[in-house]
């Protein structure tokens, strides 16, 4: 390896999250106003550079906190980004993340020395946005839809008790598809994902639906679908 090619030089490396969230059945995913040039006052995701002493992993725990105040926030590498042309000052390798949350939550900061705003926005209405970010989001939604049909990340979407209903709910949501009620409930009791509280909840005119809640409290890995 030869570290005097020119060729070597002038390169950094970024981190870039995607961070979703499903709310009244619509995914949603959080942006940011770019407070700097270049494209200062356009949205991007979260992100920034890694530091010589960090891990990417580490560099990209703490540009969300700075950029968003978002911490302890389950994250997920899945893709490296490295078109050349991709960032306008230099050679910018961009390691990509995704997140899923509960917006409700938590408290998103509106402004930071690096940002304008902060806000959240239906999957099907973003509005433009710079450097390839559009490509990184496409594929970080497809990554969350494969993610969640082998892991229990959707948990983090709901309280500890729930309804098979709402579970359900979440899926097509992210998965933009629909399940047979019956179908839903016997994959998921079969799985032994969940279980359930034996409470219930009253609705009027109709059968009290029953409260189920994750077997694990921890992300676990299983095939779902």
């Amino acid at each position: 390896m030869d570290m005097s090619n020119p060729l070597y030089k002038n390169q950094g490396i970024h981190v870039d999250v995607a961070t979703f969230s499903v709310e009244e059945g619509v995914v949603k995913v959080l942006l940011i106003m770019r407070g700097k040039a270049p494209f200062k006052g356009e949205w991007i995701m979260p992100g920034g550079a890694v530091y010589n002493n960090e891990s990417t992993d580490t560099a990209v725990a703490r540009e969300l906190k700075e950029k968003t105040g978002l911490e302890g926030v389950h994250l997920e590498q899945f893709y490296a980004f490295s078109d050349p042309n991709r960032d306008p000052r230099m050679r910018m390798l961009s390691i990509g993340y995704l997140a899923l949350i509960d917006k409700n939550s938590v408290e998103i900061l509106q402004k930071t020395s690096k940002t304008i705003r902060a806000d959240w926005f239906d999957i099907n209405k973003i509005p433009p946005l710079v450097f390839d970010h559009s490509e990184i989001l496409h594929k970080a939604l497809n990554e969350l839809r494969k993610t969640i049909t082998k892991t229990n990340l959707v948990k983090v979407l709901l309280p500890q008790e729930f309804t098979l209903v709402e579970l359900q709910k979440i899926y097509e949501a992210i998965l933009g598809d629909k399940f047979d009620r019956r179908n839903f409930r016997r994959k998921f009791l079969n799985l032994g994902l969940i279980k359930p509280t034996g409470s219930q909840k009253e609705a009027k005119g109709h059968r009290p639906a029953h409260f189920y809640r994750f077997v694990d409290d921890e992300y676990k890995e299983i095939e779902i679908f």
